[in-house]
This record gives structure tokens, sequence and C-alpha cells, in this order.
């Protein structure tokens, strides 16, 4: 943890200081150039930069992810990828029967839920309460790690 904030710090750190200016030129003046290694090195080293600069991959990240408002923001929650938090919203629900949810998903559909192993009928009973409450999104990775343990602690 120490080290992801450090991390973290650096890189705000970095973001403010100013880039280092480099003094290219440009010019194929025989006097500037006083042999053929020097001239060979330049070439190298610009053709280098360039292919760096034109070939890097794209960064492909997920920035917004589309199914955010059912991760607890809001009334309807995913049972695949909500954190067990989250139905604190929901009375009866944690930590018991929400644990269960989160502990044996994913899931394909709501209904999916009441074949838990180990439910007990009252238990089944606060899950149909709330039944109109949940959707079955497909998990994201991003989020499925996060479902039991989230690492928010009071």
């Amino acid at each position: 943890m120490k080290l992801a904030i450090l991390a973290i710090l650096a890189a705000t750190v970095a973001a403010f200081v100013p880039a280092a200016r480099h003094n290219m030129k440009t010019e194929l003046s025989a006097e500037k150039i006083t042999g053929r290694r020097e001239f060979m090195s330049g070439l190298a080293g610009g053709l280098g930069a360039f292919a760096i600069g034109a070939f890097a991959p794209a960064a492909n990240a997920i920035r917004d992810y589309e199914n955010i408002e059912y991760l607890g923001g809001g009334q309807v929650v995913d049972i695949n990828n909500a954190n067990v938090r989250v139905y604190l919203k929901m009375p009866g629900l944690y930590p018991t029967v929400a644990g269960k949810i989160a502990s044996n998903g994913p899931y394909k559909s709501v209904g999916e839920i009441y074949n838990i192993p180990g439910l007990t009928g009252p238990e089944k009973d606060m899950m149909k309460k709330y039944e109109s409450r949940f959707v079955a999104k497909s998990p994201a990775a991003d989020y499925v790690i996060d479902r039991i343990n989230n690492g928010l602690y009071r």
C-alpha cells in the first residue's frame, strides 16, 4: 500500500516537472557533420525515435463502464458485479444472504440465485422481496474481483 501511494505521489510530481528540451537540428551541412559516424548515429537516432512514436500500440483502456449505475448507486443492483456492501440498502440481506449471492456467482439470470446451495426458506423469501431490484449483467473482471471484499472497512 505504501509503495502504491509513493508511486502515485511520484507520478503526480513528475506531471508538473517541465520536460527537458532537446535541441535537435535537421541541417545537413558539411560544416556541422564532421564524419560519417556522426551522420549515421544522428540518422539512426532520428529513425529510432520515429519508429517508437509511429508504431506504439494504442492504449485501449475502458474508461467508462456502461453498467456503472448497477454497482450500487441506484435502486437496481447487478448481482454479478456489485460488491456485497451494496446489499446494505436492502434490509435483511446483509451480511448472510448478500454474502451467499456474491460468493456463488456469476449468474446467467436473476432466477439462478434461488439455486444457491444452503439457502433457507426465509432467505429465499427475503431475496424474493427484492428480486425486482436485481439484474444479471455479464461479469466484468474489474468488478468481479471485488465482489466480496473491496477493502473498505469501518
